[in-house]
């Protein structure tokens, strides 16, 4: 089973990497919930990186009904990912009614080409998991990440058993949301193929002086606080394999 740790720094994929971590999902913008990196990131984890590294495809945070113009950005994305060395990519195109926007996702996919795509978490925001199931595995993507359409793992996991076996084998089914070493062992029961957390900690700003009156941050972390990865709690998830 393929431990995957989604990162926001560099700093957070050597953590992982030194954790056992087999795969990184690379992203930006933590508080809207994981964005597209900046190019110079994904540079420097190329650069630095021995396992695999899958790049976020995701132009803002919110939903995941894109614009044509947001559309054309995913694609340059893709392309500038491939061409700093990306080992695949990750994203997810849903239409107004709940359903994965099949011909806009197949377009991204073989965009991509020869990189393997990820669709991640839009998946949990569908109206119906096996409708939304069947329809990646049309597009051709080679993994779904889930979390069993709950609000994490444990309260998903009837249903992340059910889509491991629908699945069949001919998709990855990967749990998200919540992973950690106490219930690695009732995701492995329930048959997925991948486990993907971010082990985040909250780590201490540098700075001495803090301006009290004004606050750049309009959700958390703030701007005198931020998140890294622990090797510590990933290390945990990786020992229960």
């Amino acid at each position: 089973m393929v431990i995957e740790v989604c990162a926001y720094s560099l700093d957070s994929c050597l953590t992982a990497q030194q954790a056992g971590a087999k795969r990184i999902e690379l992203c930006g913008g933590l508080a809207e919930g994981g964005t597209t990196p900046s190019a110079g990131l994904i540079q420097l984890v190329r650069q630095h990186l021995t396992i695999p590294f899958y790049v976020m495809i995701r132009p803002r945070g919110g939903d995941f009904l894109y614009s044509k113009t947001e559309l054309a950005v995913m694609k340059a994305d893709i392309l500038l990912a491939k061409t700093l060395g990306a080992d695949g990519v990750v994203l997810g195109v849903l239409k107004a009614d709940g359903s994965v926007n099949e011909a806009q996702t197949l377009e991204l996919v073989e965009l991509a080409k020869p990189l393997p795509v990820t669709f991640h978490r839009a998946f949990d925001m569908t109206r119906d998991p096996f409708e939304a199931l069947e329809a990646v595995i049309r597009t051709g993507a080679v993994r779904i990440l889930t979390s069993g359409q709950h609000q994490t793992v444990e309260l998903g996991l009837a249903v992340l058993h059910q889509l491991t076996e629908k699945a069949a084998g001919r998709i990855e089914i990967m749990a998200g949301a919540g992973v950690n070493a106490q219930n690695t062992p009732k995701l492995i029961e329930a048959g997925v193929h991948a486990l993907h957390l971010s082990g985040g900690q909250k780590e201490d700003s540098g700075m001495i002086y803090r301006q009290p009156a004004v606050s750049m941050a309009s959700s958390l972390p703030g701007e005198y606080e931020y998140i890294e990865a622990s090797e510590e709690k990933i290390r945990a998830v990786v020992e229960q394999l």
